[in-house]
Order: C-alpha cells, then sequence, then structure tokens
C-alpha cells in the first residue's frame, strides 16, 4: 500500500473524470485566509480543494487556483448546494450553481454535491435535475451528494429513473461525501457505494483534533514514528476513502500530505475502528425522507 498510492494516486469517477484520493479541506477557514491557504496546499503537492457556498470561501479557492500557475485542468475543486437552497428545489439550485460559478470565477466545477438531504423528496429531485442540466452544459463535470442515510440514497436512485425515463437523462451519481473516521466508520454508506464505484470521500478524517491520546492511536503514532494526525488520514486512504484534511498552517498542511512512505497493517486498520458512532459534526443522515 506505501508503494502503491502517492499525492497524484486518483480514483475514476463514474463520471469517466478523475479525483484526487487526497483532498484539502477548506472547511471554517476565514475567507481572508483561504487563498494563503489553498496556495499551501498546492506547494505541499495537493491538487484537490473542497470548498462550499456555505463555507463563504469559493472566492479564495478561485483566487488561489488563478494565482498558483498550475494549469486549471490540473486542479480538482468541488463546492456545494446549500441545505436552504436544496429546499427550494431546481430553480434555486439553478441560480446557486451560476452564484459559485462566478464567485470562484470558475469556467467550470470539477465536483457539485448537494451537501444535505434537508428538504423534501420533491426538492431533492429538482435540485439533483438541476445538477444533471449543469453537467449537460458543461458547467459541472461531476455530480454527487453529502451526509445522505441510506434511506436517501435510495430514493435518489429512484428519482435518478425517474428523470432517465422523463428526459432520457438523469445523472450519474460520482461521490459521495461524508464525516468518517475510526469513532464513526459509516460502514454501511462504504459498502453501499462500493457496489457502484461511487468514491467515498472523509471530511473531519482527525476528528477535529478531538482523540488525540487515544490509547491505540498514540501508540500506532509512536509505532511508525508519524504524527496522530496522519495515522488517521492514512487509515482513510486505506479504507478506500479519500480524506478531506484542513489546515491554515503551513507545517501542518505539509504534514498532512505526507502519508506515502508507511503503512498500516490490515490488523492495525481493524483495530484502529471502533464500533462508536460519535460524529463530531452535524448528522443530517439520520433525517425522515420527508424532512
Amino acid at each position: 500500500m506505501a508503494s502503491s498510492y502517492n499525492i497524484n494516486s486518483t480514483f475514476k469517477l463514474n463520471s469517466g473524470f478523475e479525483i484526487p484520493r487526497l483532498g484539502f479541506g477548506v472547511y471554517q477557514t476565514p475567507p481572508e485566509a483561504t487563498e494563503q491557504a489553498s496556495l499551501e496546499a498546492f506547494k505541499a503537492g495537493y491538487r484537490h480543494i473542497d470548498s462550499a457556498a456555505a463555507y463563504r470561501n469559493e472566492a479564495g479557492v478561485g483566487d488561489a487556483i488563478r494565482a498558483s500557475g498550475i494549469p486549471r485542468s490540473e486542479i480538482f475543486y468541488t463546492s456545494k448546494i446549500p441545505s436552504p437552497v436544496v429546499r427550494g428545489g431546481y430553480e434555486a439550485t439553478k441560480e446557486q450553481i451560476e452564484k459559485s460559478l462566478k464567485t470562484a470565477g470558475l469556467d467550470y466545477i470539477d465536483l457539485m454535491l448537494l451537501h444535505a438531504p434537508y428538504g423534501g423528496s420533491a426538492a431533492r429531485k429538482g435540485a439533483w435535475k438541476a445538477l444533471v442540466e449543469a453537467v449537460e452544459e458543461g458547467k459541472i463535470r461531476s455530480i454527487g451528494i453529502s451526509n445522505y442515510g441510506v434511506h436517501h440514497l435510495d430514493e435518489l436512485e429512484q428519482h435518478i429513473a425517474e428523470l432517465k425515463a422523463e428526459r432520457g437523462n438523469g445523472g450519474i451519481i460520482s461521490v459521495g461525501q461524508y464525516e468518517i473516521h475510526p469513532w464513526c466508520a459509516r460502514n454501511d454508506i462504504i459498502d453501499w457505494f462500493a457496489k457502484r464505484n461511487i468514491a467515498c470521500e472523509a471530511y473531519s478524517p482527525v476528528v477535529q483534533g478531538t482523540r488525540w491520546g487515544d490509547k491505540t492511536l498514540a501508540k500506532l503514532a509512536q509505532k511508525h514514528g508519524k504524527t496522530e494526525a496522519q495515522i488517521l488520514i492514512r487509515w482513510s486512504l486505506q479504507k478506500g476513502l479519500i480524506p478531506l484534511p484542513k489546515s491554515v498552517t503551513p507545517s501542518r498542511i505539509k504534514e498532512n500530505a505526507d502519508l506515502y512512505n508507511f503503512e498500516l497493517s490490515q490488523e492495525e486498520v481493524a483495530e484502529l475502528e471502533t464500533d462508536e458512532y460519535a460524529p463530531v459534526c452535524w448528522d443530517p443522515l439520520k433525517t425522515g425522507l420527508d424532512n
């Protein structure tokens, strides 16, 4: 595993595009700090930046992409449709796509996700239809969802079938993004995606630092001569996930990408994983279909 992965490794999406297996997150990164943090990530080798309209820092990422000198085709940029917009359905989502493109100053967005499954079935279907149309128009390359429970995912497959019957194209789920770490493993989601070749991204892969000093985590960090954050991000990679670590500190940005000169054994991956269900962020997965 240590030799087969590097920072340039990618996963081929159902859309046909390639997504880097390591991403850089900018959740809660202040707008005024986002450009510099993103530029530091590019210097460290990242080519995948994960933002969202709700983060209010799409502009900073766009500025960094232009200032980096890296060809646009070599950078994978993600944004997300906010929950209140998803509640507004088709028209609201179409407007948000245009707004996100304008805010970031980009000709296209590599990946657009519906940020959460709120809004009810009709709104979710309308929002998804708007994403499908944006792909057809070349504004977005790949689409997916975030924080959908299995019941929401099953419903989305039904919506895709309905849209295919109604308009000839129901779209393709390429990516799902979730809080995943050893204390919130979400193996039901991972299994659902694996059967469909859907990429699964892991946000908060280092649990926002709330598990530093955990007995097993500390033991593995000492054994491998790595930080506890590096152990957790490596765990994500070896689970087949696409982790999205975040930081505004240059040394940590670089450190979090230094993951490819060691590997955890299968036993260590299993030992670190727990049967706890302890998310540290929001948890929309549990909401009902009528929410």
